[in-house]
C-alpha cells in the first residue's frame, strides 16, 4: 500500500514572501517526481542520470516554473 502524499503542503498555496512561494514551488515539483515514482531506491538510481542531462534540467526548471506561476496568481502576485 502506498503512503498519501499531500501535494500541496500544509494545505494551501498561499504564502508571505515570494521567496516562500518560490521556495514552496520547487517543494511541490519534488513531491510530484516522489508521487510519480514513489521507490526512493530507484530514485536514487536515477539521480546521477538526470543530474547530467540538460535537457532533463531544464524540464525540472520549467516544472518550477509552472507551479510558482500558480503559486503567484494564488497570492495575486503579493500585491
Amino acid at each position: 500500500m502506498s503512503e498519501h502524499i499531500e501535494l500541496i503542503p500544509k494545505n494551501t498555496l498561499i504564502t508571505n514572501t515570494p521567496e516562500e512561494g518560490r521556495q514552496l514551488a520547487v517543494k511541490m515539483a519534488r513531491l510530484i517526481i516522489k508521487v510519480t515514482q514513489p521507490d526512493a531506491e530507484v530514485r536514487g538510481k536515477l539521480r546521477p542520470i538526470y543530474a547530467e542531462d540538460a535537457s532533463m534540467l531544464i524540464a525540472i526548471g520549467q516544472t518550477v516554473a509552472t507551479e510558482f506561476a500558480t503559486i503567484a496568481a494564488a497570492n495575486n502576485y503579493w500585491r
